[in-house]
């Protein structure tokens, strides 16, 4: 049996909580062993003890334990992970989502219900792809990415590290998306958007940098 250490007491949390107990449910070696949260205020959340502060990790660094960061905010994850990149993170795969041949997840993404990842995809780390998003074949999806639910990523597209595609977006075939950009809901892209900006619209256009 494997048990699990959740990293974060939120909205994201409690979905990642869902997500292992239905792989338990269906058969995966796992559990949850507890919560590691800062906050002061909360003893327990959706049933589990809360362990201590996260700077308490080494307390429960264990062979048979691994650890997932359940917190949406990709800079938030990719602060977390470089803290404490030396613990092995659990990648949380809800069982109702579609992954097709050579397709490579990394460690600490979450694939959440009705997801479909099609053939010859990369997703880097700590990666979250939502609920009913379509990621395609051929796709490269950079670490700390946040793909929300309902986008659809259509074949050979590039998402860079940290990336967050707004919900029920479109990328058609081939485009690129810099790290550290935000396109916005709905948006559809058509062209190749750059790093560190904002973009909006069907087609995206930048609106600021960020």
């Amino acid at each position: 049996m494997k048990n699990i250490i959740v990293i974060g007491a939120g909205g994201h949390a409690s979905v990642v909580i869902d997500i292992i107990e239905c792989m338990k449910e269906n058969g995966s070696q796992v559990q949850i062993l507890g919560i590691l949260d800062d906050r002061n205020d909360i003893t327990k959340f959706r049933g589990y003890e809360i362990l201590g502060k996260i700077r308490t990790e080494n307390l429960y660094n264990r062979k048979d334990t691994e650890f997932i960061i359940g917190i949406g905010s990709n800079n938030i994850r990719k602060e977390i992970y470089r803290k404490y990149n030396h613990l092995k993170y659990f990648t949380a795969i809800h069982p109702s989502a579609i992954i097709g041949s050579h397709v490579n997840i990394k460690s600490g993404t979450v694939v959440m219900p009705r997801a479909i990842i099609n053939s010859n995809t990369y997703i880097g780390k700590h990666v979250i792809i939502n609920s009913g998003a379509i990621v395609e074949h051929d796709n490269i999806i950079g670490d700390f990415v946040h793909i929300s639910p309902g986008t659809t990523l259509c074949g050979g597209v590039f998402v860079g590290e940290s990336a967050h595609i707004g919900a029920n977006s479109t990328v058609v075939p081939s485009k690129k998306i810099g790290a550290n950009t935000i396109i916005g809901a709905g948006s559809t892209v058509i062209t190749d958007i750059q790093f560190g900006v904002m973009a909006v619209g069907s087609p995206a256009k930048k609106i600021k940098d960020i």
